[in-house]
Order: C-alpha cells, then sequence, then structure tokens
C-alpha cells in the first residue's frame, strides 16, 4: 500500500512537472507569434572581447569565433525553443560570425543578415544611433509579421544598449516592444541547457 502511494505521488510530480514545462513553453511560443514580442540572443560562446585587430566582416578567419562549446550551445538553444513550441522564426543576425553561426545552429529556418544587429563595440558612441536603428528595425518588422517568431542573434553590447542589462553568452530576452519599437517589459531567459 505504502509503495502504491508512493507511485501515485511521483507520478502526480512528474505530471505537474510536466504540465507547468508545457505551460511556459506555450506562453513563450504564444507571445512570439503576436504582433509585440521578439525574441532578443546573444551569440553564444566565442571566446574573447572585441575582435582581434584588422578584422573583417567578409572574413569570419579574422573575427572572434565560437568555440566547440559555443556552437554545441547554439544547436542546444535551438532545441530548447523547439521544445517551447518554436518550430521557426525570421531569424535575423548581425553580419559578424559569431552570431551568424549562433543563428543558423539554431536551426529554426532561413537566416538574414541586418545591419542594424551590427556590433558597435569598437565605437561606443554609435550606441544611441545603432539602439535606435534597432528599434526602427524592429517596428518596421513587427508591423509585417505574421505568426512566426521574429528572433534576433546579435551581440552583448546591442542587447544592453536595448533593455540596460548585462547578458552572458547564448541568453535570451524575450521583449516586449511599442509600435515604436521601444521596450516596454522584458524576461531574461538564461540560456537553456
Amino acid at each position: 500500500m505504502r509503495f502504491q502511494k508512493w507511485v501515485l505521488v511521483c507520478w502526480c510530480v512528474m505530471a505537474c512537472t510536466m504540465t507547468s514545462t508545457i505551460a511556459q513553453g506555450n506562453e513563450l511560443s504564444d507571445k512570439l507569434q503576436s504582433s509585440d514580442h521578439v525574441l532578443l540572443m546573444r551569440h553564444t560562446l566565442a571566446p574573447g572581447v572585441g575582435d582581434p585587430a584588422n578584422y573583417t566582416l567578409d572574413n569570419c578567419k579574422t573575427q572572434r569565433n565560437l568555440s566547440e562549446e559555443g556552437r554545441k550551445q547554439a544547436v542546444a538553444v535551438g532545441n530548447w525553443l523547439k521544445k517551447q513550441g518554436v518550430t521557426s522564426a525570421d531569424l535575423y543576425s548581425s553580419t559578424g560570425c559569431r552570431c551568424k553561426d549562433t543563428a543558423d545552429l539554431l536551426n529554426l529556418g532561413r537566416v538574414t543578415i541586418e545591419p542594424a544587429l551590427a556590433s558597435f563595440f569598437d565605437d561606443m558612441g554609435q550606441a544611441k544611433m545603432s539602439n535606435q536603428k534597432l528599434e526602427k528595425f524592429i517596428a518596421a518588422q513587427l508591423k509585417k509579421k505574421d505568426k512566426q517568431a521574429l528572433i534576433l542573434v546579435t551581440h552583448h553590447v546591442n542587447i544592453h544598449e536595448f533593455m540596460g542589462e548585462n547578458i552572458d553568452s547564448g541568453d535570451l530576452v524575450l521583449t516586449q516592444v511599442d509600435a515604436n519599437g521601444k521596450m516596454v517589459a522584458y524576461q531574461l531567459i538564461a540560456r537553456p541547457n
């Protein structure tokens, strides 16, 4: 009899946990289908800071790139998003190879390069103007989006300027925005494993 009660309790705990996970997943997917939410993501692990001297955007070998761990992280994030109900997306990336590779490895659809997501790390004086371009881009995309999730893969400096908080490699920011693409509220999602 005790064993049966124990099994029943374990089953209830598992069922409640699964229901909670499904509810969270549906919530993320539902919000990303709306016309006022966007998911920003910092590229996954690319050891170092900034890019090497004399790098060029048309040659990945001259840039700071994803490590093998960073590549695995990007795949894991993509798998996690699929489990949350986000099976495809309008996916945009910075011009930087570490962002493009992260976006590709999410495996959620074709990746489009978007200059408004480019890093301004080399010239921090461009922060405000860069953020205005990002807001404008988000506003334009949300006006014409359908039920597809809008996911933007970019850099630490861009996300910090947009939301005012530091985030780690591979972290996600579910952001509610107004009609002008300005942040209204956000939820930080630590990089899923």
